[in-house]
Parts: structure tokens; sequence; C-alpha cells
């Protein structure tokens, strides 16, 4: 591809989605690995039929889709389910976020194209991207979302925290940082900083 393709990931509940939608915004096309997770195991995909077969039909849902938050449930207190699941996904959501890229490079006239991933660093993704933006938040900022949100106790996101790399090994990658601790106003002031280094990089 031609066109720079950016990477933005961050640790949980430190607001990547806010934040991508900011780049959205300034006309800056999104592919969103999260969606891609959700489209590769639609019913009737082989994605989900493989997702039963290592995990069984106790992850379905009453309507045959996957229940989310059962499976986030189990791979949250095991890692080697961790692997499992990943192992089955990440290969598949890596072929749906590379033939959107390929669309978005033919259809899009903007300078650049953001790749938004909870898991880019610990996939080896990250290596791929031109550049790399982490989205960081306090730890605290990450509890008091995570519990707010998902309607977590404070040891259960704790445990989702800990089940992570910590940020401080992102930010040691991050080609640029944006804290999202602060205000909407202040977060906006950096991914406009960010974007207009990225345009002047992308069109020099």
């Amino acid at each position: 591809m031609t066109k720079p393709v950016i990477g933005l990931t961050g640790g949980i509940a430190s607001g990547k989605s806010a934040v991508a939608a900011m780049f959205g915004d300034l006309g800056i096309p999104v592919v969103d690995a999260d969606a891609l997770a959700r489209d590769v195991v639609a019913p009737g995909t082989p994605g989900l039929a493989r997702v039963v077969e290592a995990f069984g039909p106790e992850v379905l849902a009453a309507d045959g889709t996957l229940d989310r938050a059962r499976v986030g449930a189990r791979v949250f207190a095991d890692a080697d389910d961790r692997r499992r699941l990943n192992a089955i996904l990440h290969p598949l959501i890596a072929a749906a976020g590379l033939q959107r890229l390929a669309a978005l490079e033919r259809e899009s006239d903007a300078p650049y194209v953001l790749y938004e991933a909870a898991l880019l660093v610990e996939t080896g993704g990250a290596k791929q991207f031109s550049k790399l933006i982490v989205v960081a938040a306090s730890e605290s900022t990450q509890l008091e979302r995570l519990m707010r949100r998902e309607g977590l106790s404070h040891a259960d996101a704790q445990a989702r925290i800990d089940a992570q790399l910590p940020l401080e090994d992102k930010i040691a990658l991050a080609d640029h940082v944006i804290w999202n601790d602060g205000s909407r106003d202040e977060t906006r002031g950096q991914v406009d900083a960010v974007h207009a280094t990225l345009v002047a990089e992308a069109t020099r």
C-alpha cells in the first residue's frame, strides 16, 4: 500500500474508540479491528464454527450468535484459553483488515488510514504500521471506566487490566502517545496535533 497506515492501540478502557472517532471527524478512515472481530464470528462463518469447536456450544447465545460476555469472562480467567481464542481469531481479523485497507487505498483521498486494535503490540502487529499511536490513561481512570461501563467489581476490573500487557510496554513502542485522562477538549487537542504531524509526514 502506498498510503501510510497508522496503528492505534492502548490499554483496556483507555478510550481508544473515542480517540479513533476524533480522527474520523478529521476525515481519516478508521478500520476497527473490534468490528472485524465481530464480523469474522458472525453466524454461519467458519470463524464461529472454529470457536464453537474449540470451546463448546455453551459459548453460543440463544439466538446462535457468539456470547461475547461469556467468552470474555472465560478467556480473561484462563491464559491458555485466551491464547487458543487469539490463535483462531487473529489470522481471520488480519485477513479481513488487509482486505478493508486495500479497499480504502482505492476509495479514500485521505493522506493516511488508521487501524484501531486493542492487541497490536501483543500480537506483534505493530511492526506492520508506518507509525504507532498509543492511547493512554491512568490505571485509576481505567478502573473507573471498566466498573462503570461493564458493571464490574473493582477486583474483576483490576483482573482485566492485569491480564493485558503493561501500558508502559506499549508506550515504549509508540511514535505518538495521546493521554485520555482529561477533558474531551484536551484529548482533541492532542489528536489535532498528532494529525497535523501525520499529514505533514504523509504529504512531504
